[in-house]
């Protein structure tokens, strides 16, 4: 028997999408304070990317320190437009900012996966979707709220595109598993090179 896989995250979508690929692995949320590693970044260094990069290294690392031995996945996602990162929302009023500055523009989701044994990375990759969303009016706004108030502050974009979030957009560039914040596919192909968990 190799060394185990464990999904350093406690995302039902993530948990769900290397399920349904066949894998065995469990799963450990990592114990990392995301904000005080995104503030200790050098400013030159706290782009969206990079900012995705270390957060997800981090939580593998934090899972890795406490399982010897085990291969451990990292995971992040940042929502970006520009230079600026959002973070989820706490509160109706800052989802409505959120959506508000959204408007009629286009962001990216980047989303960071490593992995890593021992503490030390074997592999790493980031991946970005582009969502363009569209002009919607203040009406449709304020009743997408009403309908979604506790759904909208579960994600950093205030939107899942598997429900009613899908009505904010007018077109979409980049993989569903990208946006799901897992990008699987690369994922696959370096546990497969690795010689981990193949099926």
């Amino acid at each position: 028997m190799g060394s185990p896989l464990i999904l350093a995250s406690g995302s039902a979508a993530r948990r769900m999408l290397l399920k349904n690929a066949g894998l065995e692995f469990s799963a450990v949320p990592a114990s990392v304070d995301e904000r005080a590693i995104e503030d200790s970044l050098p400013l030159a260094g706290r782009d969206p990317v990079s900012v995705a990069r270390h957060l997800a290294l981090a939580k593998a690392i934090d899972v890795s320190e406490r399982h010897p031995g085990a291969f451990v996945i990292g995971c992040d996602q940042t929502m970006s437009l520009g230079d600026r990162i959002f973070h989820k929302a706490t509160t109706v009023n800052e989802a409505r900012d959120t959506l508000l500055a959204l408007r009629g523009k286009a962001h990216f989701l980047n989303s960071a996966v490593c992995l890593v044994q021992n503490g030390g990375l074997l592999w790493s990759e980031v991946s970005r979707a582009c969502l363009q969303v569209r002009d919607f009016s203040d009406d449709f706004l304020a009743s997408y709220l009403e309908r979604n108030a506790q759904a909208v502050l579960s994600s950093v974009g205030c939107y899942q595109l598997e429900g009613e979030g899908i009505q904010l957009f007018d077109a979409i560039a980049g993989d569903y598993f990208t946006i799901l914040g897992l990008p699987l596919l690369p994922l696959l192909a370096a546990l497969r090179q690795h010689e981990i968990n193949h099926a």
